[in-house]
């Protein structure tokens, strides 16, 4: 017998412990996409997470005498909270399995809300498993993420909150992150069913995209990995429920990078200064690709921000992949001759542009290797920058794109200095500055050296405060201290000397 999903939805028990989120209006991405974008903010939730709608619907269903043996789980992190939460409201046993790589943080949230937690297994497969076995054993209700009639109608309501909160301007548009299925496949049951003009489009990161495959192929795919920037929606196969509801419902799949995605987390960051996860990010990402992709304007678009349970030392990898995900910076690898000058001239050749990093250490007589980092507008200004360092002899490499180049390069750009018949680095001084985090601050400290000191070392990184700090390694001539001296004083940026730094001895002199 079919189900009747918009029953389901409509009789589904959800408020007992979930809010009715706002839908708000992203002011500053809206402006930017050209569309009114809404976000439908899910990460306000008791627990962070939309995930609790599907637990809670499924368990208060359950019959009393199920209820009372109790209920297991299998989760990282949102839906474990969820299933925590709903027990300790419904007053019945939750066991919840994690794998051992579960931040500490989460495995907290959860026991704090009395439900017990057993950590098995490095995946959420190796926990899944175990959770199956231990619920046989201990004869305890299996309440499954996505893949369940109750769970999907609870997540529903989300779907039903949007359109009655839609009331002034006709949608377009609702982009939804899609990990089984669940979520997706609850709001198409019920958006379609009364307003199936409005497209649903669903949201994967590039390295876990088993809906978008899945529905090319028109059958379920099975990945065998998947990423796990984006953990919230990293599930190798679609729920078999859910996947029949999204082939009937779901009109398109947009698939994102992790760069694209820590755009998005920054782009909702300064509209409402709440910071997403990854996977809570995903919609909005999608829907900036939507309208960049087809071109579409004036139109009203909501986007599902799904969660907020993200680990705090994730942050600063967020930060620095925001600009590049955004295209707002251009990272470029340029070969310049080793001799006096020539870094300068590298510097004005990239005109009036904003630097946002420099990394250069000599590496011998010949030529060196500059790896750099330049506030961009969007990829055309990029070409724009390669094409003009070429006329003017450069020959520049663009790693905007490349992985190992943003993750790793970046930081271990280096080489030591040309050992002397001490066997130390000729006449090197080592100094830290800071210098105010405006155009020109460079070339202003360039202009102020003395032509023929070379630069031996240079490391410089834009962190979005009000000064930058920078590490400079130059060649002095022992009988040019004096001058050199003059030039730290007529600079007027703030130093410290640190040629004896132990660091300094053990890894770049």
């Amino acid at each position: 017998m079919a189900i009747d999903y918009l029953e389901r939805i409509l009789k589904a028990r959800v408020y007992d412990v979930a809010d009715e989120t706002p839908l708000e209006f992203a002011p500053n991405l809206s402006a930017r996409m050209g569309n009114r974008l809404m976000l439908k903010r899910e990460d306000m939730q008791p627990v962070f997470s939309f995930k609790l709608r599907g637990a809670y619907n499924k368990m208060v269903n359950l019959p009393a005498a199920q209820l009372k043996k109790g209920v297991i789980a299998a989760s990282a992190g949102n839906h474990a909270q969820g299933v925590a939460l709903a027990a300790q409201t419904l007053g019945c046993k939750a066991v919840i399995v994690m794998p051992i790589t579960t931040p500490r943080i989460k495995i907290d949230a959860v026991a704090a809300r009395g439900a017990e937690v057993v950590l098995h297994g490095d995946s959420y497969s190796d926990a899944y498993e175990e959770a199956v076995r231990l619920g046989r054993k201990k004869a305890l209700t299996f309440v499954h993420p996505y893949d369940d009639p109750d769970v999907i109608a609870g997540q529903g309501t989300i779907g039903m909150e949007i359109l009655r909160q839609c009331t002034t301007r006709a949608l377009h548009a609702i982009f939804v992150p899609v990990g089984g299925g669940g979520l997706i496949a609850g709001i198409g049951a019920y958006v379609k069913r009364l307003r199936p003009e409005i497209k649903l489009i669903g949201v994967e990161p590039v390295d876990a995209d088993t809906m978008a495959r899945s529905l090319e192929a028109n059958r379920r795919i099975s990945l065998p990995q998947v990423g796990l920037f984006a953990d919230g929606v990293a599930v190798k196969q679609v729920g078999v429920e859910t996947f029949k509801l999204a082939r009937k419902y779901v009109d398109e799949v947009v698939l994102v990078d992790t760069d694209e995605i820590c755009a998005a987390i920054k782009d909702v960051f300064e509209d409402t200064r709440s910071i997403l996860e990854p996977a809570g990010a995903l919609a909005v990402a999608g829907a900036k690709i939507y309208a960049q992709q087809t071109g579409v304007r004036d139109q009203k678009l909501v986007a599902v921000a799904s969660g907020a349970n993200t680990n705090f030392n994730r942050l600063r990898f967020v930060a620095e992949r925001a600009e590049v995900g955004e295209h707002r910076e251009a990272l470029l690898a340029v070969t310049i001759p080793e001799r006096p000058g020539s870094f300068k001239q590298l510097c004005a050749a990239l005109g009036e542009r904003s630097v946002t990093e420099f990394n250069y250490r000599y590496a011998d007589d010949h030529a060196a290797q500059v790896f750099i980092g330049v506030q961009v507008r969007d990829r055309q200004e990029t070409a724009k920058l390669i094409a003009q360092l070429k006329r003017q002899g450069y020959q520049p490499v663009d790693l905007s794109d490349n992985e190992m180049a943003k993750l790793h390069v970046r930081y271990l750009v280096g080489g030591h200095a040309p050992r002397g018949a001490n066997g130390n680095g000729v006449n090197e001084l080592l100094y830290r500055f800071e210098f105010p985090e405006r155009p020109g601050a460079l070339m202003r400290f360039l202009s102020h050296m003395r032509a023929d000191w070379n630069i031996s070392l240079f490391h410089y990184r834009n962190h979005g405060a009000d000064y930058g700090r920078v590490l400079v390694g130059m060649q002095v001539p022992g009988k040019e201290k004096r001058a050199f001296n003059e030039f730290l004083a007529t600079l007027g940026y703030p130093y410290e000397d640190e040629s004896d730094n132990p660091a300094y001895s053990l890894f770049l002199a």
